[in-house]
């Protein structure tokens, strides 16, 4: 059974889709944001998601509608009195969420803590809270809505039963709940991103092709399997002889870099934020961010009814 009350802390991209989740399972939602507009916008913007996901054909899982309900508190203590799960969704930013924890601490020292942290360790988070033992890390892919697998870390101090506790409320709710036995940076799927990203960024900045390649190639050959087939049942349905072969010859010539690329860092310095701001590595015209996001929304509806997990 999915939590009959839970607090969302934080009301932006990640906050408001963890929120529609637990009222598509009839769980009682309150929001809390220090941003009020933002705040104010999440009931429209669940309404929205409603409506894109129904206009591509697909209905909100577990349930057809939403039979539970938000609540927009003013306060965090507001919003955190009382409920059984708090889940954290504030910026990436350790010093924020060690806040954020010590206000919920005041407030509800007894609820389960699930901070949805994408790379930060959970036990430097739960570093100075009264109760570090319901701290758990609950990592969410965007959009949370839709994706189904969450990431949950416990640290170092992490009671087994808060642990638990929230892999079966994710289950009731719909999710699929993967267990990361350590508490390491970046967790496992974003690991695996960022070495990914740091190979494209490298092709790029050695001249060896440019960014539309970059994307072109991957979203058309391995891309293609990975709905079907992950990376390890991949290398055993090759065979790892023919996978320790190729690992011998290429992984000396793969970038090492341990800081970002001169090619990202420049960007982010002049200004050229990707499609926020027109300008990435990539060229953003009028429209073109929702055409992406659109295609986006396609792309995992369509892997989700052809892929099945393993």
């Amino acid at each position: 059974m999915a939590p009959a009350s839970v607090a969302v802390l934080g009301a932006g991209l990640m906050g408001h889709g963890i929120a529609q989740v637990f009222m598509a399972a009839g769980s009682q939602v309150r929001i809390w944001d220090p941003d009020t507009v933002m705040l104010a916008s999440v009931p429209q913007r669940i309404n929205a998601n409603l409506e894109q996901l129904a206009g591509l054909g697909h209905s909100p899982s577990p349930q057809t509608g939403l039979s539970g309900k938000v609540e927009l508190s003013d306060s965090l203590e507001a919003a955190v009195s009382g409920v059984e799960v708090i889940f954290e969704a504030g910026p990436e930013n350790l010093t924020l969420k060690r806040q954020i924890v010590a206000q919920a601490d005041q407030f509800n020292s007894g609820a389960v803590l699930a901070s949805n942290t994408s790379v930060l360790r959970i036990g430097d988070i739960a570093e100075g809270s009264r109760n570090r033992g319901r701290i758990v890390g609950a990592h969410w892919w965007n959009p949370p809505y839709l994706v189904p697998v969450v990431e949950v870390v416990p640290s170092i101090y992490t009671s087994p039963g808060a642990t638990e506790t929230v892999e079966a409320w994710l289950r009731a709710a719909g999710k699929l709940p993967v267990r990361v036995e350590k508490d390491i940076p970046g967790f496992i799927g974003n690991r695996l991103q960022f070495a990914l990203w740091r190979e494209a960024l490298h092709l790029i900045e050695a001249g060896i092709c440019d960014a539309q390649s970059v994307d072109l190639v991957a979203r058309n050959t391995f891309g293609l399997r990975l709905p079907a087939m992950g990376p390890i049942e991949n290398a055993d349905y090759i065979g790892l002889d023919l996978v320790r072969a190729i690992m011998d010859y290429v992984l000396p010539n793969l970038s090492t870099n341990d800081a970002p690329p001169r090619l990202l860092t420049d960007s982010v310095d002049e200004g050229r934020l990707g499609a926020k701001s027109g300008h990435g590595l990539l060229e953003w015209g009028p429209g073109d961010r929702d055409d992406a996001h659109t295609r986006l929304l396609h792309g995992i509806l369509q892997s989700m009814g052809d892929a099945h997990p393993r």
